[in-house]
């Protein structure tokens, strides 16, 4: 018994006896935030580097002849994203890539008609997604075109097309030639839907190539060669994909 008071007594020094303070009641007080609100010393701070990133998004590196705008089932501002992704990996890879593919939900705002900016492509793709590129069997690669049909249809680089009956892929073409089943395809996508992002589980476990490049990055190098050769953004439908009614 004396040994058990003892040890309470220790217990009682080391964590203490005393009875806990608890509130009795919570009261909240609102504190408006406006324009007139101004934290001079915060704002001094900030200033050096807004005026730099201010600089850097609205540096112009580009021209576009009109307003470009997704739409289903192909759209310019599609085409031109997939043509980018295939044309960048492939040089970022140093290899020929057979398919760029570009999610639908992946494009989150247009290009207005004149200067481009770099702010107008952090608009166009504010995820850090990364360029990637996969081999995949033309099997399942004729799955994911399924998933694309289902979808509405996603912007797919030049030289492919498919129609979509019935929410079904047909005449898939790889390069101007049918989808071979048992070949493999190089293909360009991002990180986030090789990663079974948008539905494409197919793909999730075939391993990718990383080179740790922002699909972002490769927008604004792709318009600044076009722009170094003197072309502006002039991307046109090209019936890539095609949805029929029969």
């Amino acid at each position: 018994m004396f040994k058990q008071l003892l040890l309470l007594f220790a217990l009682c020094l080391g964590m203490g006896c005393s009875t806990p303070n608890l509130p009795l009641s919570l009261t909240y007080k609102g504190y408006p935030v406006n324009n007139s609100t101004t934290d001079t010393a915060l704002t001094n701070l900030i200033q050096p580097y807004g005026q730099n990133v201010n600089k850097t998004m609205g540096t112009v590196i580009g021209f576009a002849n009109s307003t470009l705008f997704k739409k289903l089932p192909e759209s310019g501002l599609g085409n031109f994203m997939a043509d980018c992704m295939r044309q960048m990996a492939s040089k970022q890879y140093n290899q020929p890539i057979d398919i760029a593919f570009m999610n639908q939900g992946g494009i989150r705002a247009s290009i207005n008609k004149g200067n481009i900016t770099v702010g107008n492509v952090y608009e166009l793709m504010p995820f850090d997604n990364l360029l990637v590129v996969q081999e995949v069997k033309g099997a399942v690669l004729e799955q994911f075109f399924q998933l694309i049909a289902a979808d509405g249809g996603w912007p797919i680089s030049a030289g492919s097309s498919f129609v979509i009956q019935h929410k079904k892929a047909i005449n898939i073409t790889i390069n101007g030639n049918p989808l071979d089943p048992t070949k493999f395809y190089l293909i360009a996508n991002t990180d986030y839907v090789a990663n079974g992002g948008s539905n494409a589980a197919m793909l999730k476990n075939i391993p990718f190539q990383n080179r740790g490049y922002l699909l972002r990055d490769a927008l604004i190098d792709y318009i600044k060669d076009l722009t170094k050769s003197g072309r502006p953004i002039n991307p046109t439908i090209e019936n890539r994909v095609i949805v029929s009614n029969e």
